[in-house]
């Protein structure tokens, strides 16, 4: 069976990526390229700032919250990444999730979807490319930024325009591609 989970870093009040996050994970069911499709919203993760004894590294972790995250992550087939750009970076929320894991996320395909005013995110997408890079997570090359979207999101609903639809089913599609390729690729 595999899964994709969508990533919703965000947790501010009034935030634009639960609304994005959960059009995105509609999409991804309805092209059925995963077998499962999980939302995993930070705001109601509630981790608090890294606060193991341990570097991640060493997979040693004592809080309850850590271990949950973990075993959100680590059953994942391929990851998206949701994220607003702030100040030209993701929200440290999404750092300080990432920083809490190290072996969960190498080999997991990752896919970003950005947003923000002007640009769509592209230095806050740049940014989580670099880190996903790092932890030798393969990267989807569909990654994609949607801007000046505050006008799409109304009551609490995102509404596609013209590109959108085709630009998630894309990132989906090739994540999917790329988590059967991680599947059949040996462990290093």
């Amino acid at each position: 069976m595999s899964t994709l989970k969508i990533v919703i870093a965000s947790t501010r009040p009034g935030r634009l990526g639960e609304p994005i996050g959960h059009w995105l994970a509609e999409r991804a069911r309805e092209q059925g390229s995963f077998d499962r499709v999980e939302v995993l919203d930070l705001a109601q993760i509630d981790l608090p700032m890294f606060n193991e004894p341990h570097h991640p590294r060493t997979g040693q972790y004592e809080h309850p919250h850590t271990k949950a995250w973990s075993a959100a992550v680590d059953e994942a087939d391929a990851l998206i990444f949701v994220s607003p750009e702030y100040n030209g970076f993701p929200p440290a929320t999404l750092i300080n999730a990432v920083d809490y894991l190290h072996a969960e996320w190498t080999g997991t395909p990752l896919g970003v979807l950005t947003y923000g005013a002007g640009g769509g995110g592209a230095r806050a997408r740049a940014q989580l490319e670099l880190l996903g890079g790092y932890l030798t997570m393969p990267l989807a090359s569909s990654n994609f930024g949607l801007a000046n979207v505050f006008g799409q999101v109304r009551d609490g609903a995102f509404t596609p325009v013209e590109g959108n639809d085709e630009s998630a089913d894309r990132l989906v599609a090739e994540l999917a591609e790329l988590a059967r390729v991680a599947e059949l690729t040996p462990a290093a």
